[in-house]
């Protein structure tokens, strides 16, 4: 079996990586063994249905609740990973999200990426901003400082 795998997160003090299977249009979660790098409990955390988009990028905000970009679903999701449900969508002026960060002074600003891949004239003068970067304020969480690499 063929798998994408996209916006990959760990964390460490619960120890669950958190992982996404574009193909299978799956937000996955497995704890990991840090010792040993093996990994058990593998679950779906949230299938999108597929007039929801592509699961493509994603990150984590302070609350440990996922946000995941939706590739042409022109959209960025919040999923609750314990009850496996959508929480808040933010919509976009394009289809094409491939990713979303955390950012700004004290994290409390969303930075969502587009693409503009494959776009014919038409498609461009419809969503101009496509291939462009969105700052999204005003979500009511903050996100958490990247880990830094420690080698």
């Amino acid at each position: 079996m063929e798998i994408i795998s996209n916006g990959l997160i760990g964390l460490w003090i619960t120890k669950t990586m958190y992982y996404i299977d574009s193909l299978s249009y799956a937000v996955c979660a497995l704890i990991m063994i840090v010792k040993t790098g093996k990994k058990s409990n593998r679950r779906h955390v949230y299938k999108l249905q597929q007039d929801e988009g592509i699961p493509d990028g994603m990150c984590i905000d302070a609350e440990g609740k996922l946000w995941v970009a939706c590739y042409s679903g022109g959209r960025v999701i919040r999923i609750d990973p314990q009850s496996g449900k959508v929480i808040q969508t933010v919509r976009l002026p394009v289809d094409k999200t491939t990713s979303c960060a955390f950012g700004g002074k004290d994290y409390s600003e969303m930075y969502v990426t587009s693409a503009c891949d494959g776009m014919d004239e038409e498609w461009s003068a419809r969503q101009p901003q496509s291939g462009g970067i969105f700052k999204i304020t005003g979500l009511g969480v903050k996100g958490i400082p990247p880990t830094a690499f420690a080698g």
